[in-house]
């Protein structure tokens, strides 16, 4: 299962969805376009904004700055990794901190 974890400037994913075989789970792949495609659009509007790091499977994203764009496109992105925790419950979960 892949959690992610919502703290106040940090998310943290980690495991693996355990859907289908290594390089074919669709849920994994889901992920992975959702997160990358965030992090991408806030590292293109301010290179100085976030930091990320992968280590085996965990990936760790540290928000520096948090303008009105970047909590926008986080919340997205979150937005985003809930409504395909509620379709494949089995395989993601997502948790904030309040």
């Amino acid at each position: 299962m892949i959690k992610v974890y919502r703290e106040q400037n940090k998310i943290i994913i980690k495991g693996h969805a355990d859907y289908d075989d290594y390089g074919k789970d669709i849920v994994c792949a889901s992920v992975s376009s959702i997160v990358i495609t965030t992090v991408n659009a806030i590292l293109e509007i301010d290179r100085d904004a976030v930091i990320y790091k992968e280590e085996k499977d965990i990936l760790t994203i540290e928000l520096l700055k948090q303008d009105e764009i970047i909590i926008k496109l986080i919340n997205n992105m979150i937005n985003l990794l809930k409504e395909l925790s509620n379709n494949y419950p089995k395989n993601i979960k997502v948790r904030e901190d309040e």
